[in-house]
């Protein structure tokens, strides 16, 4: 329940904090004095956006907070999912600053505003004329027969299942359409496989081929050089091996002579032993080397197969082209194992399917129970609404597919006059009518759903007299199950609150300002009294007044 009200700097409003008391309240004032300003105020601490023209003085921030008692609603889940603290007297504020930003708070955490509204739209009703048209909403007729049929649960299963049924509807879909595309690459893919696998990729040493390639393409010029180079280093007289042996006996002589030619001596020696392996490893290479067109034939195939696999592929490694493989290979597979994996899923949806229907089915049988209970309830209410000839038939009609909350298409048809046709409600019914309505709906709600605060804003526009009165008492009666405000122009329905608030407008120096004012007995008489007659107080008003009040 709403439990405080604070607001300073909008519109007329300088500032304002009330406290409320449970039950019913109403709220009355001349045409003008400031009842939309406090809507206004409250809609915006409920998350509705900001207009900037509603802000008093610019220069300073503008604050809304209001306080509930939210104990006894099942609220915890939404404070854990959204991450915020919870407690059972919960504080919503909103602020907007002098540069026009806006923030809103929930027991002081920061939040955004579809935070802000989703939480508002479950601790208060605020319901005008144009929410009237909600009663043509198939969302909100629906709403009204699962209350009296106790199908909350019920409808949430149906939603889980609903929800899983169209993923896995989704995931089927995507399944086979990928069959279909891997069928139609299938062959392709199965080339390129096998193009893959018969080149031996993982035999291939690709610069070591490259190497054997160069040496048997080039033979007759490498065994010409390594002949060349073996006379240079074994000709008699001129060869290097020669010259180098007179060079080691000449310089072994200085040795000989003086132990500062030694070093030179034994670095010549290295040099001549070296030049001996060197001789020998040409001669090894000489041994080796040899034409082999049909191995040159062999790898030149090899390299170019690789080549255009680079080329196709748009890789430069062997490696790059076994991943490529291995990728093929597991696509192919995978088709190959497809029909495996959608026969499951098409079980999965069978299943589902099976559930579906079974929830939608509980849902149909229970709804159809409660519809005469509540067609007499409505009915009863209606007639002491001022409408004994108000009649109403609900339709259930099957669905060939399934709906958010079930395989149901409901037809609400009503009738206000005896021998008329039934219409849809928003064909049948005036707009003075679908209130009267709405109120009888929301009464019936009370009873059987936890509903939020609710504050009626003159729901009882065209109405007067006897039918006021009823309309008040069933304020009343809805106030034994929650928190009820009634913003009125009646005298009728001010008087059944157990609590009354005057919104009003005074001149403080040079500026108008809005109040609102929780009223004792005595000025309750009196305001009473003005409603019935106006601003001249009469015995006769006053009189009135005390009857309605007791």
């Amino acid at each position: 329940m709403l439990s405080e009200l604070s607001i300073s700097n909008y519109a007329l409003i300088e500032t304002l904090q009330v406290q409320f008391d449970s039950g019913f309240t109403s709220i009355t004032g001349e045409t003008g004095a400031g009842k939309s300003v406090l809507l206004g105020g409250l809609a915006l601490v409920l998350g509705k956006r900001v207009d900037f023209s509603n802000i008093n003085d610019t220069s300073k921030k503008c604050i809304i907070e209001a306080s509930f008692n939210i104990e006894n609603f099942n609220l915890k889940p939404f404070f854990q999912e959204n991450d915020l603290d919870f407690d059972s007297h919960t504080i919503l504020r909103r602020e907007v600053l002098p540069s026009g930003k806006s923030r809103a708070f929930i027991n002081d955490s920061p939040v955004n505003l579809t935070v802000l509204s989703n939480l508002g739209e479950q601790l208060i009703d605020i319901h005008s004329q144009q929410q009237t048209q909600e009663l043509t909403n198939d969302d909100f007729q629906f709403q009204i027969i699962d209350a009296l049929a106790n199908n909350s649960t019920t409808v949430l299963d149906y939603q889980h299942l609903l929800k899983s049924y169209k993923t896995t509807q989704k995931q089927l879909n995507d399944l086979k359409a990928s069959k279909l595309q891997s069928e139609k690459d299938k062959d392709y893919q199965s080339f390129l496989l096998n193009e893959l696998s018969e080149a031996k990729l993982q035999t291939i040493h690709l610069e070591a081929l490259e190497i054997e390639y160069n040496t048997l393409n080039n033979v007759e010029l490498i065994q010409s050089e390594l002949t060349l180079a073996n006379q240079l280093i074994s000709t008699e007289d001129l060869g290097v091996a020669s010259n180098l042996r007179t060079l080691k006996q000449l310089f072994h002589k200085l040795a000989d002579v003086s132990s500062n030619f030694q070093t030179l001596s034994d670095r010549i020696q290295s040099v001549a032993i070296e030049l001996d392996d060197i001789y020998n490893d040409i001669e090894s290479e000489q041994s080796k080397i040899e034409v082999n067109p049909s191995r040159l034939s062999e790898i030149d195939l090899i390299l170019q197969t690789v080549h255009n696999l680079f080329a196709k592929h748009s890789v430069n490694s062997v490696e790059a082209l076994i991943d490529i493989e291995a990728h093929l290979s597991t696509q192919l597979d995978t088709l190959a194992s497809l029909d495996d994996v959608i026969s499951e899923k098409e079980k999965s949806l069978e299943s589902l399917v099976s559930q579906l229907d079974a929830s939608a089915k509980t849902l149909h049988k229970k709804r159809l129970q409660v519809l005469p209970d509540l067609i007499k309830q409505l009915e009863t209410i209606l007639t002491d609404l001022g409408m004994p000839n108000a009649r109403f038939k609900l339709l259930l009609n099957p669905s060939e597919t399934y709906l958010y909350n079930g395989r149901d298409h409901l037809e609400f048809l009503f009738t206000a006059n005896k021998g008329a046709s039934f219409l849809p409600l928003k064909k049948a019914a005036s707009g003075g009518e679908l209130s009267r309505i709405m109120l009888a709906i929301k009464s019936v709600l009370s009873k059987y759903q936890q509903l939020p605060t609710i504050m009626f804003d003159e729901i009882d526009t065209g109405v007067s007299g006897e039918i006021a009165h009823k309309m008040g008492d069933i304020m009343h009666q809805m106030s034994a199950y929650m928190q009820v405000f009634s913003i009125t122009h009646l005298p009728q329905i001010a008087a059944k609150g157990q609590s009354h608030f005057k919104v009003f407008k005074q001149d403080l120096q040079d500026t108008t300002v809005t109040s609102l004012k929780k009223l004792s007995k005595e000025e309750r008489i009196e305001e009473i009294a003005h409603m019935l007659g106006g601003k001249e107080l009469s015995a006769s008003a006053i009189a009135h007044a005390n009857q309605l009040l007791n």
